[in-house]
């Protein structure tokens, strides 16, 4: 006799469980009943949606034999006495019966919320009506601050939406943040444009002049938009076992015991729907710990759940922010740079001995090894943490390294000596990696831990390293991401691979980079030429090459300003920094500037931005050479050089180094007979001085060095790897670099310096690109539909003389946050150079 086994939901979990229930015991007669249309997709990458990523691509559906799935069936009640489960079309007896019915989302009550132009952030339908209305719109309101609430923050802003997040708790991410880190968040948030208002709710929703007008708790305080978006939590979806006289809790969920199991001994719960003894668990990982149990029971065993790991990890428009373990507890220590937006928290025992939990934002590099360190020795200081990534000594076979599958280190390495010889055949073997897929990074280190040589490659679309396709492009010719995709990768690309491309196509001098196909893989900094600021407007910076300007120069970027209203600062590289810009305005301030002579000074690109310099010889007592026009050839030289990261640079006349040239990528110092060349040098995390590469030279020798070292660093350095990185992960060092460059040991020197011959050839100011094609100049409107429209949601406001983005008069006179007590508060390393 067959056993019959109905479940109610084919969401994230109910597929895990399904394909743990078909593995562990096959003699089960398996029915689906599903209310959504389509099978089971990946909820967790639902914004991937609005990035191009299609619903197919997005589905989980496969292979489940025996299973029969049937869609758009919703169930309308169960009778638990004749074990029967009824649908508008059908009705299906069950032996045991799976409740994974998931969720919805919450709409506070508020007059209006059933508005057109309201929705909520839950299913793919949701995510297709949003874009539907989308077109065409400028504004939109989220409301809700949390993990959903930034999702789709960050979807009406791919959707070309200015956005408005809209938060009732004091801080963003108030679940997994606390009131630090919640605070650097929102200045993240606000530095991509995008407002956020927290400790304010929504009152009522109306309709005014077909737009929506939505009044706050705040007096005096509503927005007008043309969308809001709900997101600001979810709640079980319990009706069904309500109706049915199955126990629910007070606050909603269906009580279940660590086995999952119901207050009815043949239905189980699982998932979001379940409060497992009372708690209901919004991530997907505790969710498939739900579904093994229940597979396992079924099968026989007698699994238990193990407990739930809440870590999360965010990364939305750059921005990073992970959590992980406890978030209070004995101890913490602490770290903080406001300059770089990074905050780091973690929780140690009372001995400071063993790590309990922390949270990151800003740099999130570290978080698979913490994560994975949850109840092991407690890392070193945060500062190193965060700039290396690594935490000291090797983690317990124990450790949980991927919290979604519930994946240890021990299973992992047991895969590795089996024969799984990259992530690809873990992913499959172990099921680590295949769900939010932020533990993939400690996947390629426990890989090297097991003595397999791990791949570089650049994403899962291409198989090849960043040095292996700028490779392929020199020698093939490749012009296009679409050629080079289709003949070496595949799929559709993404923003790994697509701005890495961008980069490479335009190292090799492949034109424009607004040109054609290239705008495509552009992000927004290098799309507008410019640096977006957290109002929504743009930065310009025009190239003063080694800080030499004459007074005719000056007036003119005075007169600039001034027309366009725009504020100015001198930075630290040397350059006039000019803020305030709207999209429209860019080109025409462009004209003004080219038609004087200036040009784009790359501070949106990874690319050269500066090379400073003292006055050396030409006024200073103590310098020894011309610092100043070896500065300005040295920029005319390399300027618009694109290359894996942002590059400095600085010579200095003396050794008393004036201009800092020991702190850059590339540095010079003059000396009695010449000229001394150091490389490798950053600010940062961790500062770090450049190490000498050649000395005494001669103006031509270290002109031709310097060639040979950029174009070797922009050949086979990885994407977004500094130069002090990649000095440091040569085999050999600056040894083995001076052996290269210096005394061609590969036999390429020859290559490098074509290489660099054919870059300063080919230049061309980019400014002045796009001012002289009517076709480019079509991109830098706000509004697609109303071109010569003004954003009208760009706010200022006078701070010291000068205008500021709305709001700056409070932030410049706030309160600094305390790290609290007890804590240990390492030193943050601030960049003076933020060009």
């Amino acid at each position: 006799m067959s056993k019959r086994l109905v479940v109610i939901g084919d969401g994230m979990v109910g597929r895990r469980f399904l394909e743990a229930i078909t593995e562990r015991d096959p003699s089960w007669e398996v029915t689906v009943l599903a209310e959504e249309p389509r099978p089971a997709y990946d909820r967790v990458r639902l914004s991937a949606f609005f990035d191009g990523v299609s619903a197919e691509e997005l589905s989980l559906a496969g292979e489940l034999p025996g299973v029969d799935v049937r869609l758009g069936e919703p169930v309308v009640s169960i009778a638990r006495t004749s074990q029967v489960v009824y649908t508008d079309s059908g009705e299906y007896p069950y032996d045991k019966l799976v409740l994974a019915t998931g969720s919805y989302a919450f709409v506070p009550p508020m007059e209006g919320a059933d508005a057109e132009g309201v929705f909520v952030y839950r299913t793919i339908e949701d995510l297709e009506a949003i874009k539907a209305h989308a077109e065409g719109k400028r504004h939109g309101v989220v409301i809700g601050g949390g993990l959903l609430g930034l999702e789709a923050a960050n979807a009406l802003g791919l959707l070309g939406l200015k956005t408005q997040i809209v938060e009732f708790a004091p801080w963003l991410m108030a679940r997994q943040m606390d009131e630090a880190g919640g605070g650097i968040l929102k200045q993240h948030i606000e530095k991509l444009g995008i407002d956020v208002a927290t400790s304010t709710g929504g009152s009522k929703i109306e309709v005014v002049d077909d737009r929506l007008r939505m009044e706050t708790n705040q007096e005096g305080v509503a927005y007008d938009t043309d969308l809001i978006i709900f997101a600001a939590g979810v709640r079980p979806r319990d009706q069904l076992a309500r109706e049915c006289g199955i126990e629910v809790g007070e606050r909603g969920g269906i009580i279940t015991d660590l086995s999952c199991q119901t207050s009815d001994e043949n239905v189980y719960a699982i998932g979001e729907v379940a409060a497992m003894e009372g708690v209901c668990y919004g991530l997907v990982a505790p969710g498939y710990s739900m579904a093994e149990v229940v597979a396992d029971r079924l099968a026989g065993g007698e699994a238990t759940f193990p407990g739930a790991d809440m870590s999360t990890k965010l990364k939305l428009l750059g921005v990073d922010v992970a959590q992980f373990g406890a978030m209070d507890g004995p101890l913490a220590t602490t770290y903080l740079d406001p300059v770089e937006g990074v905050y780091a928290k973690l929780i140690l025992s009372d001995d400071a001995q063993t790590l309990l939990g922390g949270m990151l934002v800003g740099n999130a590099e570290p978080y698979p090894l913490l994560r994975a360190s949850v109840g092991a020795k407690a890392p070193g200081q945060l500062a190193d943490l965060l700039s290396s990534g690594e935490v000291e000594g090797t983690l317990p076979d124990a450790a949980q390294v991927c919290s979604c599958n519930a994946v240890s280190k021990g299973e992992i390495m047991g895969a590795i000596h089996e024969g799984c010889q990259d992530v690809g055949a873990i992913k499959a073997c172990t099921k680590a990696g295949t769900s939010c897929g932020s533990c993939i990074p400690m996947l390629k280190q426990l890989l090297t831990e097991g003595g397999v040589e791990v791949s570089k490659s650049v994403c899962e679309h291409f198989s090849q390293s960043r040095a292996e396709l700028f490779d392929i492009v020199k020698v093939t010719g490749i012009t296009t991401f679409s050629d080079l995709i289709a003949r070496y990768g595949s799929g559709a690309g993404c923003d790994l691979c697509k701005p890495t491309v961008a980069s490479i196509l335009a190292s090799l001098s492949n034109g424009h980079i607004l040109d054609g196909e290239q705008a495509t893989l552009q992000d927004t900094n290098d799309h507008f030429l410019a640096n977006m600021q957290r109002n929504g407007t743009y930065s310009v910076v025009p190239r003063i090459p080694g800080g030499e300007i004459t007074p005719d120069k000056l007036i003119v970027i005075g007169e600039v300003a001034k027309e366009f209203d725009l504020y100015t600062k001198i930075t630290g590289g040397q350059r006039i920094d000019m803020f305030g810009a709207r999209v429209e305005d860019l080109p025409k301030i462009w004209k003004k500037l080219v038609d004087a002579g200036f040009e784009s000074g790359h501070a949106y690109g990874k690319a050269l931005r500066t090379v400073k310099s003292c006055v050396g010889t030409d006024w200073c007592r103590y310098g020894v050479q011309d610092s100043v026009k070896m500065a300005i050839d040295l920029e005319l030289r390399y300027r618009g050089l694109r290359s894996p990261h942002k590059l400095k640079s600085a010579v200095s006349g003396c050794a008393r180094e004036c201009a800092e040239a020991r702190g850059k990528d590339f540095g010079v110092i003059a000396t009695e007979d010449g000229w001394n060349l150091y490389v490798g040098g950053n600010g940062g995390f961790t500062p770090r001085h450049a190490d000498l590469l050649v000395s005494d030279v001669d103006g031509d020798t270290l002109v031709r060095t310097i060639d040979r070292f950029l174009m070797f660093y922009v050949s086979t350095a990885d994407r977004l790897q500094r130069t002090s990185k990649w000095v440091e992960a040569l085999d050999g060092g600056i040894d083995y670099l001076r052996e290269v460059i210096v005394d061609d040991k590969l036999g390429i020197c020859a290559e490098l310096d074509a290489l660099m011959a054919k870059h300063v050839d080919n230049y061309a100011d980019e400014w002045k690109g796009v001012i002289e094609d009517p076709e480019k100049l079509q991109r830098f409107v706000s509004f697609i539909n109303a071109p010569e429209a003004p954003d009208p949601t760009i706010e200022f406001e006078e701070v010291r003389g000068q205008k500021f983005p709305a709001g700056a008069s409070e932030r410049s006179h706030a309160t600094p946050v305390l790290l609290g007590t007890p804590s240990r508060l390492d030193s943050a390393s601030l960049s003076s150079e933020r060009e």
